[in-house]
């Protein structure tokens, strides 16, 4: 049987959005109003799965070691309310350092690694971003893609409005 999942953007949608890198911790501001409605989407049997442009890697604007702190937080934050993110994708690649990459987003290649370690059903699942290049990826792997606001809180409804195909 195969799994669903709800694919998130990071930056501007489980994290407050600064329109810059977020190169420290005391920066790393979770949205602790989206723990809510996602905690009902993992009570439901969907997978919680991160999909993030951390191209401030490449720029030397932070480490790994930086990122891999701010998401033991943002777990931690969605642990302590009963929810789980299973894996948090990242890609650390830059354009204009790095080239061209196939994990970037909008392209897809973190969504289908995804999909194809968590054995996922790419047409029960949705991907929710604030910005359209999470949509292109989301649909360039089957998925459907919610565009969101920065800072925007999930409506939960509307999500499972989208997952019924309305």
């Amino acid at each position: 049987m195969m799994n669903k999942a709800i694919f998130l953007d990071r930056d501007g949608v489980l994290n407050h959005e600064i329109y810059d890198y977020i190169t420290r911790l005391e920066d790393f501001e979770v949205l602790e109003y989206q723990i809510p409605p996602l905690k009902r989407f993992f009570d439901e049997g969907y997978l919680l799965v991160v999909i993030t442009n951390q191209g401030g890697i490449a720029l030397n604007r932070y480490t790994e070691e930086t990122l891999a702190e701010m998401h033991k937080i943002l777990f931690r934050k969605f642990e302590e309310q009963g929810a789980e993110i299973i894996h948090a994708y990242y890609c650390p690649h830059h354009p204009t350092v790095s080239g061209d990459c196939e994990c970037r987003k909008p392209k897809s290649g973190m969504l289908l690694e995804a999909i194809a370690t968590y054995n996922i059903d790419p047409a029960m699942s949705v991907m929710i971003g604030d910005k359209p290049r999470d949509v292109d990826a989301a649909n360039g792997a089957g998925v459907k893609g919610i565009l969101i606001a920065p800072d925007e809180q999930i409506d939960y409804e509307k999500v499972k409005a989208v997952l019924a195909g309305e």
